[in-house]
């Protein structure tokens, strides 16, 4: 078997495909000075080791010899892991959509030697289709069109250049009108799926950032609309298809409408976020079943995607044996082997289980004799179970998923992809820590320190980070994704512990960014200062699957203007939301996590500090300060000045401990007299949520 240029590179998706026929190089200068000597165009394609329709693509196509002859002829080919190189997949997923209005993945992209595209698609058929050429049809008419109509190829990649060149340099800053928090929520209220809940007809994906938004818009205008979509939406997903009912966390998204049908990969990023969604949404509300999902995700991602160090992997793929969903599907038969019959009739009617299947091909929703478990069906057995928890039915319910978990473990898994990205162990860090100050579990937070930690250790040098690790290898500058958002885990993890060398390495990274990520309009390039040159150079603003790194930056520069009186990255945080003001003006419900920075930076945040010996009156100020969820209220509770950061307030720092626990509240730089009374405090804390709602209702 002969291998191509891919072999000796450490990524699981570009190992995928070092024994293709097609002769694939790496993104490296390598494959671009051939190009150029060979005078050939350049076949780009970029996926991700969890991609189902990248698998497909890969079986039909680049497996097959007469395909790679084509491509071999041709083009200089080149692959690339999307999340190795996000930077390279920015580019050209907008250059796609600015050539065909969409995108996706697996993405195809033709350039030229220079990098220019001009040719866009995401999956490509091995045979042709009504409107659509097979790919060797297809890719023998670009290649002619190189060879024997160049001006007009690279009239279109000037075309495309001068696009990609427009969108970069379309901000302009200008003053936010006040009033793009209200239209968000209208926005999200008119999108709001009332049947079938979430906000996509389909496919539905999670968003749990507008989530995320939505409880905290409810905390600061009690508006109950916005905690309904939210509670409603987050109990559909856990009871839907979305779920793994059996081995915990959550699928990528439903093909459908209905959250039934799910696309099965499992990546890091969507545990992460869920985990977040889940355990604000019992900070805001006390419900104890949004606990337990969220410690159900925890579990999955502690269990399947934690590397031996402590860090995280990336992904599960989701194709095993060559099917996607394979592993998490059942028959009948299989389940009558597992279970005994009152288990089973149990199963069969709170799942709705069936003998020719619930779960339908996706393509001609013909039932395939196999299923999944959805709540969706009869599930007046469970729903009372859930109710009496406990209960004998909740119990054989909980019994017979533990079986199913012991029998599906004896089946051939799906690839794991072993990639450590910083970016993502960055929002797991953080999901796991504000899961320990919710749940008051210190496990968790050790968890979320052993990662922090190991990553400070072997992915950071001198306050720069590298993006990946595989094999203990850490490789590829970070970007501000990583950056970003390893700051809001240690920003996390010093709001659950306090320990000042958390606070100390998030402003650490954060003066980095600044100097090598910012651009003086205002926000921040995904790349830094010293990256390789590209053709254009990004700032992402819109909130995806994750929120943007310049969604998180924002919220982490609001958060330490609070936690540390520094005005400078108050400044900052403004001018980032001033340089995308356009863009939230036009699709407010697009940066839902830019706006919840944006909406506790107006509401200029407050810092209450706690401090005193740790004894039962210290106790009791910090239970008044925690017990009510105010996303605009950061809290430190210390016993010892000398554990507390330099860089925290002067005029905390100058007073002197007292035996009694005194209270220090803090807003818009201003700090109010000091509160002993416990009393006093909780009567404090509700006067500032009603100055919050009044300042709300006028805007």
């Amino acid at each position: 078997m002969s291998l191509n240029h891919l072999m000796s590179e450490r990524s699981l998706y570009l190992r995928q495909h070092a024994a293709n026929p097609v002769d694939w190089y790496p993104w490296a200068p390598e494959a671009f000075e051939k190009a150029s000597r060979e005078d050939k165009p350049i076949f780009l394609s970029i996926g991700y080791s969890a991609c189902h329709w990248c698998h497909v693509m890969a079986h039909e196509s680049f497996e097959d010899v007469a395909v790679a002859d084509v491509l071999n002829r041709e083009f200089i080919c080149i692959k690339v892991d999307r999340e190795e190189r996000p930077d390279i997949d920015s580019i050209y997923m907008t250059a796609c959509q600015l050539l065909t209005g969409r995108g996706g993945w697996p993405l195809s992209i033709l350039m030229t030697p220079g990098r220019k595209p001009f040719f866009a698609a995401s999956f490509i058929p091995r045979h042709g289709m009504p409107g659509m050429p097979g790919i060797i049809d297809l890719m023998r008419q670009l290649g002619d069109a190189w060879r024997l109509d160049r001006p007009t190829v690279l009239g279109t990649a000037e075309a495309v250049n001068k696009a990609l060149t427009q969108f970069a340099d379309r901000l302009e800053p200008r003053k936010l009108k006040g009033n793009e928090i209200t239209l968000a929520y209208q926005s999200l209220l008119e999108l709001f799926d009332e049947l079938r809940t979430g906000f996509d007809d389909s496919p539905k994906f999670p968003t749990p950032h507008r989530l995320i938004f939505l409880i905290d818009y409810y905390s600061r205008t009690k508006k109950k609309a916005a905690l309904d979509m939210t509670l409603r939406t987050l109990r559909r997903m856990r009871e839907s298809g979305l779920f793994d009912h059996v081995g915990f966390g959550f699928f990528r998204y439903s093909t459908d409408g209905e959250w039934h049908l799910p696309h099965f990969e499992k990546t890091l990023y969507d545990q992460a976020m869920m985990a977040l969604a889940y355990t604000k949404a019992f900070r805001a509300t006390g419900q104890a079943e949004m606990k337990e999902t969220a410690e159900m995700v925890l579990a999955y991602a502690e269990r399947s995607l934690m590397s031996p160090q402590g860090t995280f992997f990336s992904a599960e793929s989701a194709d095993s044996e060559g099917k996607e969903g394979k592993f998490y599907l059942w028959t009948l038969e299989e389940l009558q082997q597992i279970l005994d019959p009152e288990e089973l009739d149990l199963l069969i009617s709170a799942y709705d289980i069936k003998g020719e299947g619930n779960f339908k091909d996706e393509a001609t929703h013909i039932p395939t004799g196999l299923n999944l478990l959805d709540l969706s069906g009869p599930i007046a057995p469970l729903a009372e179970a859930k109710d009496r928890t406990g209960t004998e039915a909740r119990r054989n319910i909980e019994k017979s998923l533990g079986k199913m978990f012991d029998a599906r473990e004896m089946r051939i898994h799906p690839d794991k992809d072993d990639k450590v990205l910083v970016d993502w162990n960055g929002i797991m860090i953080a999901a796991f820590a504000q899961a320990a100050q919710a749940f008051k579990k210190p496990v968790y937070l050790a968890t979320a320190r052993k990662a922090a930690d190991c990553i400070w250790l072997k992915m950071q040098h001198d306050g720069h980070l590298y993006h990946r690790s595989i094999g203990g290898e850490a490789a590829i500058d970070g970007f501000l994704d990583d950056y970003a958002h390893l700051t809001w885990g240690l920003l996390e993890i010093y709001r659950a512990c306090y320990e000042k060398k958390y606070l100390d390495r998030a402003v650490e990274l954060t003066e980095t960014m600044l100097r090598h990520f910012s651009d003086v309009k205002g926000g921040f390039f995904q790349t830094d200062d010293s990256s390789e040159d590209m053709i254009v150079r990004l700032k992402e603003v819109y909130d995806g699957a994750i929120p943007s790194g310049n969604s998180v930056m924002a919220m982490n520069l609001v958060t330490l203007g609070v936690l540390t009186g520094e005005r400078r990255y108050s400044k900052f945080a403004e001018m980032t939301f001033e340089a995308f003001a356009i863009d939230l003006a036009k699709n407010p419900a697009a940066y839902a996590y830019l706006l919840s920075a944006y909406a506790k930076a107006r509401g200029h945040g407050s810092l209450l500090t706690i401090i005193g010996k740790d004894n039962d009156a210290f106790s009791e100020l910090s239970a008044i300060a925690e017990r009510r969820y105010d996303p605009d209220l950061e809290i430190i509770r210390q016993d010892d000045f000398q554990k507390m950061p330099e860089n925290l307030r002067s005029d905390i720092l100058s007073r002197k401990v007292e035996l009694e626990p005194i209270a220090y509240l803090c807003s818009n730089f201003n700090c109010i007299a000091p509160i002993r009374d416990r009393n006093e405090l909780e009567s404090t804390l509700a006067s500032l949520s009603v100055q919050k709602m009044e300042a709300d209702r006028r805007s």
